[in-house]
């Protein structure tokens, strides 16, 4: 924070085991929950973003990125192939 930013009161509702878990690995770093908070919300602008990558793939996003990354179950496909299928719709 600059020494000219205001500071405002707001209220966050949480799950109560997750703070506690949460608020014992601040206590590490010597953060209380404000801080840390601060420090996400920072971050969160400075990424103009969630700054850091979210990723809960399902089954079938697993298997597709198993299956691109090893290159099997793909074809090649062209920027012409993609407009043809979207003016059939």
């Amino acid at each position: 924070m600059t020494a000219l930013s205001q500071k405002v009161r707001t209220n966050v509702y949480l799950d109560a085991t997750t703070k506690e878990k949460a608020q014992e690995i601040f206590k590490m770093y010597g953060l209380g929950l404000s801080e840390a908070f601060n420090i996400f919300l920072t971050q969160s602008v400075l990424e103009k973003g969630i700054p850091f990558e979210i990723k809960i793939p399902n089954k079938t996003t697993v298997k597709a990125i198993k299956d691109a990354r090893s290159g099997h179950n793909m074809e090649s496909v062209t920027l012409k192939d993609l407009t043809n299928e979207i003016s059939k719709k």
